[in-house]
């Protein structure tokens, strides 16, 4: 990864497995930003249906590759950070793509202009087997760390840290199936008072259907979670406080800016 002194380097972590049907719209989502030093981690978890097929046909262009077990999402992301040699990290999961080439540079221009400590964006939820089709936009512009009792966080995939906070944080914690990222947004945001900044406009293209968004049960479990890692780290909150965001997410499938049709 070649970088210029000026130009702080970004690392990207993709976590997969099984994602032969996805993988090669997020690397080539990688690939076309013009941001000019990034690397690009693949951490699979043992795929058998051709991911790694996919992965390898890009040589060099993918800096690092591991294919092993592992203990789920969370822990292939923290493998990711400890192989990840950029200033900054960012996640962008085989089910997702970077909207267009200026995504990373707009998130790194608006982290080197504001001098905060980690960036996010807005993203679009896009159909799982047409991701021209937006179903949702997600706002991450009116969060503010106030909003963690109510359940609401940043888009964790448009979500830019400096390396240098993931080492005063610690790792994703492995005691949550999906809300590990919550938790670490509580951590990084609310314990740590890490200074943020927002870009306004979604640059990421997320596909439904992922394990915070299968149905019922799995939305109870994220809710569940949610609230007991706010009250693990002083924040009040009980599981009706939290359910009062779905009429909100609703409404978000309403109100989808034009631009994200587009």
């Amino acid at each position: 990864m070649a970088a210029q002194p000026s130009v702080p380097p970004v690392s990207i972590v993709t976590v997969c497995f099984n994602s032969a049907a996805t993988i090669r719209d997020t690397i080539e989502s990688v690939l076309s930003q013009d941001y000019p030093a990034i690397q690009h981690l693949i951490i699979d978890g043992g795929s058998t249906d051709g991911t790694l097929d996919i992965v390898r046909s890009y040589g060099e262009r993918i800096a690092v590759v591991v294919s092993e077990r592992d203990r789920g999402i969370y822990d292939a992301m923290n493998k990711g950070i400890r192989l990840a040699s950029g200033a900054v990290i960012g996640m962008l999961n085989s089910d997702d793509a970077y909207a267009d080439p200026r995504a990373i540079s707009d998130l790194m221009a608006t982290l080197q202009r504001t001098g905060a400590d980690c960036v996010f964006a807005d993203l679009v939820y896009v159909d799982r087997d047409d991701p021209t089709r937006v179903r949702r936009y997600y706002d991450s512009g009116s969060w503010t760390p106030a909003r963690l009792r109510f359940g609401w966080m940043p888009a964790h995939p448009t979500l830019f840290v400096k390396r240098a906070w993931y080492e005063r944080c610690g790792p994703y914690s492995l005691e949550y199936r999906i809300a590990a990222d919550y938790e670490m947004i509580v951590r990084l945001l609310h314990v740590g008072g890490a200074r943020y900044a927002h870009v306004p406009r979604a640059v990421v293209r997320m596909r439904t259907g992922g394990i915070s968004t299968r149905g019922l049960r799995h939305s109870l479990l994220l809710n569940r979670e949610i609230v007991r890692a706010c009250r693990a780290h002083g924040i009040w909150t009980a599981l009706p406080l939290v359910l009062l965001k779905i009429p909100a997410k609703l409404l978000e499938r309403i109100r989808i800016p034009r631009i994200a049709r587009s």
